[in-house]
């Protein structure tokens, strides 16, 4: 049930250039209104299990968004999430167009890991083969300058997706390869990117920030923290671990809240 639309709807699978054959979906029929609603709860398990089947097939990006687990939310687009499920919206000489058919779980070869990194002008699709971290390849990749918006999509059985939308209308789905991990690099494209230098931070928040530094293990105290301010006006502390990476989960950075005035800051999930 993942679809690839243009903005007709129509199927376009087979027009993505390069990419190759992957598997076929069957549109479900229209169960009638009345057997619906008289359905209960049963019906809405029923849609859930339906829904949950595509959402835990979408192709993931590393190890980066938060998810409660706890089963979909409200469908913030019915006409894309229960009549339809695109992952792909995308009329002709689009950006999504171009986007790489590793991203695709029925294509993707099963030792590959697709990851997702982004820098302040670009975002980098890399493709990791299971075992051989450093063996990585540039897949596609896009100037920030071409993304409009991204959005969380709630309505979700495996910890919640990210909606990419680009400047041309085009957009795509994607989802977290395991909601137990903190998709942590979305919130840098949720988000502008206010960055915010060490040597600007009050003495009482640069000595906040070493005394968490402190406490990770395997901190690399080579490179300083990254510091970002996030909605609330709270700091967001990352800090780079010696850890190598993983072709599962890419690379952990530990992170910590910061209150304005320096000391802990309580967790806020629009920050994130």
């Amino acid at each position: 049930m993942r679809w690839f639309r243009d903005a007709r709807r129509g199927d376009i699978q087979g027009e993505l250039p390069g990419w190759p054959e992957g598997p076929s979906f069957s549109v479900r029929p229209q169960e009638p209104e009345r057997p619906v609603r008289q359905a209960g709860l049963f019906g809405l398990r029923a849609l859930y299990v339906a829904v949950g089947g595509a959402l835990e097939a979408l192709g993931g990006t590393g190890s980066f968004l938060p998810g409660s687990g706890n089963g979909p939310g409200r469908p913030q687009e019915p006409e894309n999430e229960v009549t339809d499920f695109p992952v792909m919206w995308a009329a002709p000489g689009t950006v999504a167009r171009t986007l790489p058919w590793q991203l695709d779980p029925g294509r993707c070869p099963e030792n590959l890991r697709t990851h997702i990194v982004v820098t302040d002008r670009r975002v980098v699709v890399l493709g990791l083969p299971d075992g051989e971290p450093l063996r990585d390849r540039v897949l596609w990749e896009a100037e920030r300058s071409k993304i409009a918006r991204v959005e969380r999509m709630r309505f979700s059985a495996v910890g919640g997706e990210a909606k990419v939308c680009f400047t041309d209308g085009s957009w795509c789905r994607l989802a977290p390869p395991d909601p137990r991990e903190y998709w942590s690099v979305l919130r840098h494209l949720v988000h502008p990117t206010d960055l915010v230098p060490v040597d600007a931070l009050t003495p009482r928040q640069r000595a906040y920030v070493q005394s968490y530094v402190a406490t990770v293990k395997e901190a690399d105290t080579s490179v300083d923290p990254v510091i970002t301010r996030r909605p609330s006006g709270k700091l967001l502390i990352e800090v780079t671990t010696t850890q190598p990476v993983r072709s599962d989960l890419g690379i952990v950075k530990p992170f910590r809240f910061m209150g304005r005035s320096g000391g802990r800051g309580g967790f806020d999930p629009h920050d994130l």
